[in-house]
């Protein structure tokens, strides 16, 4: 028997942790001289988080360190039962650094478990898609070693695609220039980016306006989709405080993709990763082609 852990950036709701048992460990952020922890919304909703920013406030996010990988690890492992710890991408993050000398740690304290901890190279809720996929498959009966060798055959097929209408935070974050962020908003340049195959955001292209870019959004999903348009996967869809522009692209997805598995799902951008992006973000995922670059 083997248990899933990962991450409070997966940006999945709390009733999806609940209903699958799946435990995750909680980053942290300050923000108006107040420490949270990464709950899903339980301290602070994405709404009053995102006003807070839009007032001026600037949060700092901070990483899931060993101590706390060793309290999230050590009750599976008490319980008799082996381990998949999925992290954030470690092209964002280096929190993948602490989980590991946790394992290290706890298997020596216990001798014949295995843990196997294994970088993502996703984030938000493309990282709750794999995920939610690593899970359905454990429930279909993989054994841990064919689940750890299907997760790392198929990670980079999960792709994520992002824009932005404000740049202030990708600036702060170091994603982009100074300069770019200066004429991009004065300009009203959306530019579309994705993660690449190290797990890092990447700029791709300058798109003026919210119409074009979403459009060019649906058309990347068109030519790397598993199947083209034919697709008959998962679709999820993650905000910052921009519901609108993500219903409106999850309408023209399912119009596209007629075959997909179930509705378009959409979710906010967590505080963690809201942090680095400000409001005003969607971000795409599907299952496509392998991400090569």
């Amino acid at each position: 028997m083997y248990a899933i852990t990962c991450c409070s950036t997966a940006d999945l709701p709390a009733q999806f942790f609940e209903k699958t048992g799946i435990s995750y460990a909680r980053f942290h952020f300050s923000m108006n001289g107040v420490e949270y922890e990464d709950d899903l919304g339980a301290s602070i909703s994405p709404e009053a988080f995102y006003q807070q920013i839009r007032q001026g406030a600037l949060p700092v996010t901070s990483q899931v360190n060993v101590q706390q990988y060793e309290e999230l690890f050590e009750p599976v492992l008490c319980s008799g039962r082996d381990l998949i710890h999925l992290t954030l991408s470690s092209g964002i993050s280096g929190s993948i650094s602490s989980a590991r000398i946790a394992a290290r740690e706890l298997a020596e304290r216990y001798p014949g478990r295995r843990i196997q901890v294994i970088d993502s190279l996703a984030a938000a809720s493309g990282y709750g898609l794999l995920v939610e996929e690593a899970y359905t498959r454990q429930q279909e009966g993989m054994s841990f070693d064919q689940l750890v060798s299907w997760i790392e055959e198929n990670k980079r097929k999960l792709h994520h695609w992002f824009f932005s209408t404000d740049l202030t935070h990708f600036r702060r974050g170091g994603r982009i220039s100074a300069s770019s962020a200066l004429f991009g908003n004065m300009l009203n340049i959306c530019p579309l980016m994705n993660v690449n195959s190290q797990g890092k955001l990447i700029p791709r292209e300058k798109i003026r306006g919210k119409k074009r870019v979403m459009g060019q959004m649906l058309r990347q999903m068109e030519l790397h989709a598993q199947e083209g348009t034919a697709y008959r996967g998962r679709c999820f869809l993650s905000h910052s405080d921009c519901p609108q522009d993500a219903k409106e692209l999850a309408a023209m997805v399912e119009q596209a993709f007629p075959h997909l598995d179930g509705p378009v799902e959409i979710f906010p951008i967590g505080t963690v990763i809201g942090s680095h992006t400000g409001p005003g973000t969607v971000a795409l995922f599907f299952w496509g082609d392998e991400r090569t670059l």
